[in-house]
């Protein structure tokens, strides 16, 4: 019984917080106004070198944009535990993999460079091309190959429980179909606020 009055205070507790937090942001919306408010949530950073690698990579780059807010939240520094890096997450093995795929494994490009605002861009848009055209411009594909890997997708796309037409109707990991709509709806901000 203890126990379960215990975890009613701490749930009763974390209600309280979330209500607060709540109507702090109403009261920003309300004094700074909610487009501002959102714009600085939903950023627009780096445009010079999204701009062009998404267009090298054909690519939206309002979901350049939706990747990198969720990977890093615009912070070139960001280091994940598990040793991915920069703006878009790079992690070690994938860039070798893209290194090679784009020739410059003597070019003196390391993985040091994942920490350079450029380098980390046109790395995460080469990817991300690649992928979008593997899984034939689907975001939700693209994004959830981005977080668990394009062999487990085209697994999940080849089994009717999972995908029907090429596209994935639920994803079997909670993880990357958590992560699949973070950026699905980073995407329809940044849509929502910046597309004309």
């Amino acid at each position: 019984m203890r126990g379960y009055t215990s975890r009613k205070k701490h749930r009763t507790a974390l209600k309280a917080i979330i209500v607060i937090i709540v109507v702090l942001l109403l009261a920003a919306g309300a004094l700074f106004g909610a487009d501002k408010v959102l714009h600085a949530m939903y950023p627009i950073k780096y445009s010079d070198y999204v701009k062009h690698y998404s267009a090298k990579y054909g690519l939206d780059e309002y979901m350049v944009y939706a990747f990198i807010k969720t990977e890093s939240g615009f912070d070139p520094s960001a280091q994940s535990e598990v040793g991915a890096r920069g703006l878009m997450q790079i992690m070690p093995d994938t860039f070798e993999w893209i290194r090679y795929r784009l020739d410059e494994e003597d070019s003196g490009i390391d993985f040091d460079s994942m920490y350079s605002e450029k380098d980390n861009i046109r790395y995460g848009c080469y990817l991300l091309g690649y992928l979008n055209e593997e899984f034939g411009g689907g975001l939700t594909e693209t994004a959830a190959a981005y977080h668990a890997g394009i062999g487990r997708v085209a697994d999940w796309i080849s089994d009717p429980e999972y995908a029907q037409d090429g596209r994935l109707i639920s994803i079997p990991s909670s993880d990357t179909a958590h992560y699949a709509d973070k950026i699905n709806n980073a995407y329809k901000m940044y849509c929502g606020l910046y597309r004309k």
